[in-house]
């Protein structure tokens, strides 16, 4: 495809969003048409999912139902959105892709579902297909949530169904993670997400220009 595709990948409060955004700023400066969006929500459909599955009741789904679920919607977010975008040329930056699915419902769940039907989900959804570039921000995960709690008293948000998990999920999925990136450095660069945003912001500028020789 003639586009990139970019991931930012983490645990709750990592700043992923607010990185992405910026990131997205900087490429335009350069001439890029960056395209923002995220997993689940990042499209008609995928918003309707984000909402089953990011708000209500941490337990009313089992990891194996959210596996689907975030499939489908990775699926639909691909061929309606993503694809599409990459072939007009686009750099694609998502908030979330599928090393969140083996990051939570795998190692957070302590692997109630096996890694080889997600590895199953994933070939059926997407087939090869990779991102160009991984960027996983990492952080201490009761810091992460600190934040995520602190941002959502103030803007009344109301998607904390994974904040209000117990924190040893938390940090079994940051070691997720980090074991991620650890089995593909070429494709995964891990960066600490526990300094300032404009400290942080343009460590990722180096990376992505060293990366893709802007």
């Amino acid at each position: 495809m003639k586009g990139r595709f970019v991931t930012f990948e983490g645990g709750e409060g990592t700043g992923k969003s607010t990185q992405l955004r910026l990131l997205a700023d900087y490429l335009r400066t350069k001439g890029i048409n960056a395209v923002a969006t995220k997993e689940p929500g990042g499209t008609p459909t995928g918003q309707e999912l984000r909402r089953i599955l990011v708000t209500g009741d941490k337990d009313k789904f089992d990891a194996t139902a959210e596996a689907l679920l975030y499939f489908a919607d990775r699926h639909i977010h691909m061929t309606q959105k993503v694809w599409p975008e990459m072939e007009q040329g686009a750099w694609v930056l998502s908030d979330r892709f599928a090393d969140s699915t083996v990051a939570y419902q795998y190692y957070g769940y302590d692997k109630r579902v096996s890694k080889e039907n997600l590895d199953c989900l994933y070939n059926i959804a997407v087939g090869d297909f990779k991102p160009d570039l991984t960027v996983i921000l990492d952080i201490d995960p009761e810091i992460g949530l600190a934040r995520s709690f602190k941002k959502a008293d103030g803007m009344n948000v109301k998607e904390l169904r994974f904040e209000g998990r117990e924190l040893a999920f938390h940090q079994r999925l940051r070691r997720g993670f980090l074991e991620i990136a650890e089995q593909e450095p070429q494709r995964c660069i891990v960066l600490d997400a526990d300094k300032s945003i404009e400290a942080l912001h343009e460590e990722i500028v180096r990376v992505i220009t060293e990366r893709f020789g802007l």
